[in-house]
């Protein structure tokens, strides 16, 4: 089944095409957009294998609390940042040479933070890098 097959069909298609899947009904109060992006996921998985062995493995040794964690202190460029502020959406792409914000470049994310709160923050705080974990 198609992504764009996916998206136009019904709940209950939906529905019935995660029960073929998983030979069991979806989690009650799944929202449809969902439904969509993990059979979308699943199907893919499925015809091109899914995580590699070592990606499930460390997984795995994360749910058990055996792998070791490090905040994540810096983005890798590229990466596009969100921040709700007061109510407005701050975004900031992250380059190699600092960062861009509203079409102007800054040296660092606390230099971004400051400028949205008028205040010194530290940038990977303000922009929750310092709260996601990854394993090392």
């Amino acid at each position: 089944m198609s992504l764009e097959t996916l998206k136009s069909a019904s709940r209950s298609e939906l529905i019935e095409r995660w029960t073929a899947l998983f030979d069991q009904s979806p989690p009650s109060g799944l929202s449809q957009p969902m439904l969509v992006r993990i059979l979308a996921w699943e199907t893919q998985a499925r015809i091109h294998g899914g995580l590699s062995k070592r990606t499930r493995n460390r997984l795995k040794a994360v749910v058990k609390g055996k792998a070791k964690v490090k905040p994540v202190t810096s983005a890798p460029a590229g990466a596009r940042l969100v921040r709700e502020w007061n109510g407005v959406s701050h975004v900031v792409d992250v380059s190699e040479d600092g960062v861009l914000y509203r079409g102007e470049r800054y040296a660092s994310l606390s230099a971004v933070a400051r400028r949205i709160t008028g205040a010194h923050w530290s940038g990977p705080r303000f922009f929750g890098l310092n709260t996601r974990k990854v394993t090392s």
